[in-house]
């Protein structure tokens, strides 16, 4: 299985309106968030110029953007979205392992949020990220190495 990653276009869009309301629509609802169409496209059009379709095998089989903020040396994961299809293949798992590899070297933390109701939360767990945060429908989690985190102290 090969995995690559390309800029997201313009030309992919129904396609991510897809794909997000195949991996989330469930959740959201659950969390009663909007699930609209123009709620949808505005969460896909958010950072749009650092989204990557993932291709497996250079078939569509997901979405990865994550954005670096510089005030807070921070690498921020917004959306990972695997294809029902290609789920459970280890895909999303690896690509957050390498950003948050690629993170301690440069000395960022990594973050992300997720649904309350959304399963990828102990995908996160393993990962090592911890809540930070909360509000009604999200955690807020970051990814720090314990070679950090004394650094830091």
């Amino acid at each position: 299985m090969k995995i690559t990653l390309r800029s997201a276009q313009e030309a992919d869009l129904v396609y991510l309106l897809e794909l997000r309301r195949l991996t989330m629509d469930e959740y959201l609802l659950q969390d009663g968030v909007d699930t609209s169409d123009e709620e949808h496209l505005f969460r896909i059009k958010y950072n749009f110029e650092d989204a990557k379709i993932i291709l497996v095998n250079n078939i569509k089989a997901g979405l990865f953007k994550a954005s670096y903020i510089a005030q807070s040396k921070q690498w921020y994961i917004y959306q990972v979205q695997i294809h029902p299809e290609f789920q459970g293949n280890g895909i999303g798992g690896e690509l957050i392992k390498g950003l948050c590899m690629d993170a301690l070297k440069q000395g960022c933390t990594v973050g992300l949020s997720v649904l309350k109701s959304n399963p990828a939360k102990t995908l996160y767990d393993r990962l090592g990220f911890t809540v930070v945060d909360s509000n009604c429908s999200e955690y807020e989690m970051v990814y720090k190495s314990k070679i950090m985190t004394q650094t830091l102290e």
